[in-house]
């Protein structure tokens, strides 16, 4: 099957809009895709939340999450997130949030206000995300034991939390 080329440009455009991209939209759309496969891009960030260097730790589930402060999405999916790993901590869960604000007045406020105890950091230099290369705010990226990522959020619609608890359970 062939695309016009007026098709084809409206299809990238509507997939570049989903979630919060540049440009700040605050759209609560979401793409989820199973599979992945890629090795995960290791990374180390000082927490801004006192939870010291966050890495990316073999041997535990993770979850990278890329999100700014301007996210109006963000602002649900923090809340959700604590509640998973308050839940799935014990048994391997580590979530690592990066924001990718231009500057870092906020973040810690923003954590606090969304009830985020998991550790918050701040790639001032877009170093993380060059190798990460998210598409959106949020962008969450789930990373199973070996360090290879499994699972991938772009954007975040209410109730996606089951959808990311499933996954990480099979990841457990």
């Amino acid at each position: 099957m062939r695309l016009s080329h007026s098709l084809l440009a409206t299809l990238t455009l509507s997939a570049a809009l989903v979630g919060c991209p540049d440009a700040k939209d605050a759209s609560t759309a979401s793409v989820s895709s199973g599979g992945g496969g890629d090795q995960a891009s290791a990374f180390s960030i000082d927490s801004m939340n006192g939870g010291g260097k966050m890495t990316l730790q073999t041997g535990k589930v993770m979850v990278v999450d890329f999100w700014a402060t301007w996210c109006e999405p963000c602002k649900k999916s923090f809340p959700k997130l604590q509640e998973l790993y308050t839940k799935y901590k014990a048994s391997g869960l580590e979530i690592a949030a990066i924001s990718e604000d231009d500057e870092k007045g906020g973040i810690v406020d923003f954590a606090k206000t969304y009830g985020a105890k998991f550790p918050v950091g701040w790639d001032g230099d877009k170093s993380i995300a060059k190798k990460w290369q998210p598409k959106s705010m949020p962008s969450t990226f789930i990373v199973d034991r070996k360090g290879v990522v499994r699972f991938t959020h772009t954007g975040y619609h209410d109730g996606e939390e089951a959808e990311i608890e499933k996954e990480i359970k099979s990841l457990l």
